[in-house]
């Protein structure tokens, strides 16, 4: 095992390198000509509202559990898992790499002064600057690969020195622009200068070196101590430094200067040379920096086999035998440099890697907003932040994402989006996007179940939706209850089907019971059911059923329906059923049972619903169901007839009654589909079904407690599709 070498210093110092970096040289004197001190304070202010947001979420995460290789990447993976960590971590070792040819690039603004003077000599331009930056390269790679991190620390070290010590000569110098501190230099920019956002655009990458360090995590002896100090420390000297260097360029030169000069800062210097020595010193030790994290990044990708080829995973998360470092994964990065070197325009790729800093920086603070709101026992960090700081974090990440270039933005989306949907066809068997919520979405759930059970009225006819529960242990062998079941879960209700399993408690048995709970699950998948499934181990249907109505119901009241079903030939499960009945009953639950037959639903067409004078009270559930039935896209070419069998002498009243109920209850149901059917007495009700439902697709007929002593209540219907028997407790109201 290669020991792990670094504590919290190298995690400080590579992060402040890559903040004092390119940006601090070339461009704050820029945005203090264009937007004013009072501006440039805004654009600081604004970007550590990021910046404080993520490293303050860093040093949360790193004190909750141990940090492994690849630092932002591990950390965002294993919290919203390997698809979204991935299509993130994979653009985010892009700009890593893409970092390193970016500030070496930066860095050849510091060899202006000697390519000029030798221009002035010679009277020729004798030397293209990557003449200059392919050797730097060079020697950035050679120093990895040869030593490794540890002597780029060192190397990070001196180039640190040099980097303070022209920033302290810069604030040393003197221009004696203005006298003393006078109000009115706050407000000086160019007449002309450029609008706030597209200013913040060009400096925010100045802000984007804190998590440099966090990519170290794999190498750290105490990455839960160091992590959370170093990023913390570095972020904030950074802000100080930024604040001040600002005030002084505001004091020590006009906005016409500060926007033309990108080497203003030599001008101020005690000594103006040191400043093109910073600047190389700045950029070296921030490509340097970067050299060292994104080979780390790429390692934990491949260590994770993201990238759909076992042989570039395995050559990719090699690491060297004595040293530890990612030595294959280096290699592939500096060809990668290399080469957005030799084309010399990065300027279009700097763009979107700001996009990508922001992603990684607002899924940071993210994850730590959802953990404040997931009460997760294993989340314990040591160091806490706010959740409010954790939110306006993430939210400032979108906002700023858009606001400073609305095409990049959509661009850089675009192209994480399409690595999420790439990585989910060849990582199938991981977690997908509904990793980021789940914990949230949980505690949410737990809180509205808890909320609605308190504010449960008691009157069960106002503002009714059906809460329903089915024990069956026919699951797999006819899929027509599992249909209804999703079909009334589907907008308006709530369902729990709960898979009954033969047989005693026991080991064998709750094996039994998880593996058939995997087959309903994928089952249901594939249907894109709101079904809530469960599965229950019992001696009998009986004793399964008095346990599963006392389930409480996913809605967070109580269950209010119970579906019961049988096959039109088992006549035996008709007793059972009406044994179970008055249980049912007896703690005021409404009762659907559902007869099958061998023409199922048919083509989904047509729903009949059957009322009569006896069972008024009836109606309204099966009406009810009926529109339910009617929301779900598979009846959505559907109909429903309503035939009601009234007796002569209050035929006018009822028929009225009806006509209202459908007209102030805004139901599809045409009146030319309200059938009034008179019945003398002469007629079976049974006949008259058969003879004018036996096309339906579904039909609804309800039944009342004493019809319940007849044996033939559910049975003469040779011909019919599936029918639904209802039985209410009380009459719903249709408002």
């Amino acid at each position: 095992m290669i020991k792990k070498k670094f504590g919290t210093a190298p995690v400080f110092f590579t992060a402040i390198s890559t903040i004092l970096g390119a940006i601090m040289f070339l461009r704050f004197g820029f945005a203090v000509g264009n937007v004013s001190l009072l501006g440039t304070f805004g654009i600081i202010a604004i970007g550590h509202i990021v910046t404080i947001a993520t490293a303050l979420s860093i040093a949360e995460i790193a004190t909750n559990k141990k940090v492994e290789g690849g630092g932002e990447y591990f950390i965002i993976s294993r919290s919203f898992g390997l698809k979204v960590g991935a299509s993130i971590g994979i653009t985010l070792y892009l700009s890593q790499a893409i970092s390193v040819a970016f500030y070496i690039v930066a860095m050849m603004e510091a060899f202006n002064p000697l390519l000029d003077w030798v221009t002035d000599i010679s009277g020729y331009y004798l030397l293209d600057k990557r003449f200059i930056s392919i050797p730097v390269m060079a020697l950035i790679a050679w120093i990895m690969l040869k030593y490794g991190a540890k002597l780029g620390l060192k190397a990070l070290y001196i180039v640190v020195a040099i980097l303070f010590l022209s920033i302290i000569l810069f604030f040393l110098g003197n221009t004696n622009y203005v006298e003393g501190y006078p109000i009115s230099v706050v407000f000086h920019k160019i007449g002309n200068g450029m609008d706030f956002f597209t200013v913040f655009a060009i400096i925010f990458p100045a802000f984007t070196g804190m998590t440099a360090g966090v990519g170290l995590s794999g190498d750290l002896k105490n990455p839960s101590k160091s992590l959370p100090w170093g990023t913390l420390a570095a972020t904030v000297t950074g802000m100080i430094i930024y604040v001040f260097i600002a005030i002084k360029l505001a004091y020590s030169a006009n906005s016409l200067d500060l926007n033309a000069d990108q080497l203003i800062m030599s001008k101020i210097a005690l000594w103006g040379p040191i400043i093109p020595i910073g600047l190389a010193a700045a950029t070296f030790s921030s490509a340097l920096g970067s050299m060292m994290i994104a080979p780390r990044t790429l390692q934990a990708i491949a260590s994770d086999n993201i990238i759909p080829s076992k042989g570039i995973n395995t050559f990719l998360s090699k690491s060297g035998e004595k040293t530890g470092e990612p030595v294959n994964a280096t290699i592939v990065t500096s060809i990668f440099a290399t080469i957005f070197l030799l084309i010399g325009d990065v300027n279009f790729v700097a763009k979107l890697i700001s996009m990508f800093f922001m992603v990684t920086y607002g899924s940071l603070c993210l994850i730590s907003f959802l953990e404040h709101f997931s009460s997760d026992p294993s989340y314990r960090p040591t160091f806490r932040s706010r959740w409010y700081i954790s939110l306006a974090g993430a939210v400032m990440c979108i906002w700023l994402m858009f606001s400073m270039n609305f095409l990049y933005a959509l661009i850089a989306t675009g192209i994480m989006t399409t690595l999420y949907v790439w990585i989910n066809s060849t990582n199938k068997e991981e977690k997908g996007l509904e990793a980021i919520f789940e914990g949230v979405i949980f505690q949410t759930s737990r809180k509205l179940q808890v909320f609605l059970q308190q504010k449960n009225s008691t009157d069960h006819t106002e503002m009714w939706r059906p809460s329903m529960i089915c024990v069956s242990s026919n699951s797999f062998n006819k899929l027509d209850t599992l249909d209804l079941s999703r079909w009334i879960a589907h907008k308006y209700g709530f369902c729990t089907y709960v898979h009954l399993i033969n047989g005693e408690l026991s080991k064998e048995t709750h094996e039994l019971a998880k593996k058939e709970m995997q087959k309903l699950l994928q089952l249901e998948n594939a249907q894109n059911s709101n079904v809530y499934l469960d599965t229950i181990i019992s001696s009998s249907y009986s004793s399964a059923l008095n346990q599963a109505i006392q389930f409480p119901s996913i809605s967070g009241k109580s269950n209010n329906v119970v579906l019961f079903e049988y096959a039109y030939d088992d006549d035996d499960f008709i007793f059972e059923i009406k044994k179970n009945i008055p249980l049912v009953k007896s703690i005021d639950m409404d009762i659907c049972v559902l007869r099958t037959s061998s023409k199922g639903f048919g083509y989904r067409k047509e729903i009949n619903i059957w009322i009569t004078s006896q069972d008024f009270r009836n109606g309204n559930l099966m009406i009810l169901i009926g529109y339910i039935i009617l929301g779900h896209p598979e009846w959505k070419k559907a109909q429903i007839k309503i035939f009601a069998v009234l007796q002569e002498e209050n035929m006018q009243e009822l028929k009225s009654r009806l006509y209202h109920l459908i007209r102030t209850g805004r139901l599809p149901i045409s009146k030319n589909n309200i059938n009034i059917v008179t019945n003398s007495g002469k007629e079976d009700l049974k006949t008259l079904i058969n003879d004018n439902s036996a096309d339906a697709d579904l039909t609804f007929v309800g039944f009342n407690d004493s019809d319940i002593e007849h044996n033939s209540i559910f049975t003469g219907y040779p011909n019919m599709g599936n029918m639904i028997f209802v039985n209410s407790i009380d009459k719903k109201q249709i408002v």
